[in-house]
C-alpha cells in the first residue's frame, strides 16, 4: 500500500512538471529529461509511469480536458439568477463559460498545457476546445432559437469569435501566475460585445 502511494504521488509530481514544461515550451521545445528534473524524479521513473512523450503529453492532455469539462458543467450547472441575467440568461451562461474556461488558463497548468498542445497539433490528442466549445454552442442555438440573440447573429460566428479571444489568453507575454489582469479586460470585451447581440439591445 506504501509503495503504492509513492507511486501515485511520484505520477502526480510528472504530470504537474510536465503540464508546466509543455505549457511554456510547447511539445516539440519540452524534453523528458527536462520534466524529470522538474519533477525531481529519475528518468527512469518517468519512464516507468509514462513510457513515452506522447503517453505523457496524452496524460497531461486528459486530465486539462477532464478539468475543463467538469468547470463547465458546474458553470452551467449553476442556477443562479441575478439582476443581469434576467435580461439574456443563456447569453450570461454562456459569457460565465468563457470566463470560467480564461480562469483555468491562467490558474491549472494541466488546461493551458491542454490547450497548447492542441494548438501546436501535439500527436494523437483531442482538440482541447472540445471540452468547453460545444456548450458554448448549444447554449448560442438555443438563444437563437428563444431570440434573445439579435436577428441575423449567426451563432456559428459568435461561438468562433469566442474560441480566438479565449486562446488569445495563450498568447500572453505575461508569465500565466500574473496574467489574471487580463480578466477584467475579458470582461470589458463582453460590454462591447453583448449590445451587439442582444436582441433589443440591453
Amino acid at each position: 500500500m506504501v509503495s503504492q502511494e509513492r507511486a501515485e504521488r511520484t505520477r502526480g509530481r510528472l504530470l504537474q512538471a510536465a503540464a508546466r514544461e509543455f505549457s511554456l515550451h510547447g511539445y516539440s521545445g519540452t524534453s523528458l529529461q527536462r520534466i524529470s528534473r522538474s519533477a525531481g524524479v529519475t528518468l527512469g521513473a518517468l519512464t516507468f509511469h509514462f513510457p513515452t512523450k506522447p503517453a505523457l503529453a496524452g496524460a497531461v492532455h486528459a486530465q486539462g480536458f477532464a478539468v475543463t469539462l467538469e468547470a463547465v458543467a458546474q458553470t452551467g450547472a449553476d442556477h443562479t439568477v441575478d439582476e443581469d441575467d434576467r435580461e439574456c440568461p443563456l447569453l450570461q451562461r454562456v459569457m460565465r463559460i468563457s470566463h470560467t474556461v480564461a480562469a483555468l488558463l491562467y490558474e491549472e497548468p494541466t488546461v493551458r498545457a491542454a490547450a497548447r498542445l492542441s494548438r501546436e497539433q501535439a500527436p494523437g490528442l483531442d482538440d482541447w476546445n472540445d471540452s468547453w466549445l460545444p456548450e458554448v454552442r448549444r447554449l448560442l442555438d438555443q438563444a437563437s432559437h428563444e431570440k434573445q440573440l439579435r436577428t441575423g447573429v449567426d451563432p456559428d460566428i459568435v461561438t468562433l469569435l469566442l474560441r480566438y479571444l479565449v486562446l488569445g489568453m495563450l498568447d500572453s507575454t505575461q508569465p500565466p501566475e500574473t496574467a489574471a489582469s487580463h480578466l477584467p479586460q475579458l470582461t470589458a470585451v463582453w460590454d462591447v460585445l453583448l449590445p451587439g447581440l442582444v436582441n433589443g439591445g440591453l
